[in-house]
Order: C-alpha cells, then sequence, then structure tokens
C-alpha cells in the first residue's frame, strides 16, 4: 500500500516505488497478492484515507492477505491504528522490511550486530500499547521493584540490549 501525498511539482512515481516494494517483499519471502495506492492531501493517523482502509479492511475479513507492507516509514500510532483496524493483519512499513531483509541476509557476525542494534532502535518507539492489557507486575529479580508496567520492563530490556550492541 502506498500513500502519495498531492504536492505540486511532485516527480515521485509511486508506481515505481510500489513496484520496488514488491521486490523487497518477494527478496523476504512473503508473497505479493496485489498493490494500492491513494493521494491525499496530508497524512492521517491510520494512513490512508477511509475509503481505502474500508476497502482493505474487506480484504482482510476475506482471507486474501495476512500483512500489509505499507511503503512509507509509519508512525508507531499509524501502524498501531493499521493493526487495531484490520484486525489479525500484520502491518509493516519499508523500514521494517529492508531491515528483515538484511537481517535474512546478514553473514558476518558484524552485520549481524549491526542489523540486530537497527532492528532494537526502531523497535523501540513501537513498543508502546503492545502491553496494555497488562497490569503493574509485582517486584522480583531483574525488576526495578513493585509498580513496573510490562512496557517499562521490555522498554528497559530493548535499551540495555541496544547499550551491549554499540559496545560490541
Amino acid at each position: 500500500v502506498g500513500v502519495q501525498l498531492k504536492r505540486r511539482g511532485s516527480r515521485w512515481r509511486i508506481q515505481d516505488s510500489l513496484a520496488e516494494l514488491g521486490e523487497l517483499a518477494v527478496s523476504a519471502r512473503a508473497q505479493v497478492i496485489g498493490s494500492t495506492f491513494q493521494r491525499i492531501e496530508k497524512p492521517t493517523n491510520i494512513y490512508v484515507g477511509k475509503g481505502k482502509l474500508e476497502a482493505l479492511n474487506e480484504l482482510a475479513q476475506a482471507g486474501r492477505f495476512d500483512t500489509l507492507i505499507c511503503d512509507d516509514e509509519l508512525t508507531p500510532t499509524q501502524q498501531r491504528n493499521l493493526e487495531n483496524a484490520l484486525g489479525d493483519v500484520k502491518v509493516i512499513d519499508r523500514t521494517a522490511l529492508i531491515l528483515d531483509v538484511f537481517a535474512s541476509r546478514a553473514q558476518t557476525k558484524e552485520g549481524r550486530l549491526q542489523v540486530e542494534l537497527a532492528q532494537h532502535e526502531y523497535l523501540l518507539p513501537r513498543l508502546a500499547g503492545q502491553w496494555s492489557h497488562l497490569e503493574r507486575l509485582g517486584g522480583g529479580i531483574g525488576t526495578r521493584g513493585p509498580g513496573e508496567t510490562q512496557i517499562e520492563t521490555d522498554r528497559r530490556l530493548v535499551r540495555d540490549r541496544i547499550q551491549r550492541l554499540k559496545r560490541s
């Protein structure tokens, strides 16, 4: 799925970008079943307009696809809103797809560490809302005491891993 902002004089070709995105998806061992785009005035908090979202939702409910790849870097809010609107569909953006391709092809230890670092730095702001259904945890070994939520624990663990990777 691609979104093109209505800008005067834009030479960017969304069809070319979507074709490249399809090739990246195939590189990540995904089966591309189609592509679509929409021209909008300004970015929305769901990435696409209501009509396009309804069309995507109908296809998702019919079981036509289980992963939606967006041609831009989504904000964490856009990604979460799309996932909530589409149900069991996994939503990823161009950046996540590229990181997945690099992760699958990295052969050296240094390459794997660099990709892991990039993936963790990409993941950190997207953790919000992932554990909203969990209550506060009690204190225990490896936690910061009673009252730490699961999201706080996950953020701390990801930040710790990022620091270890940067030292490597």
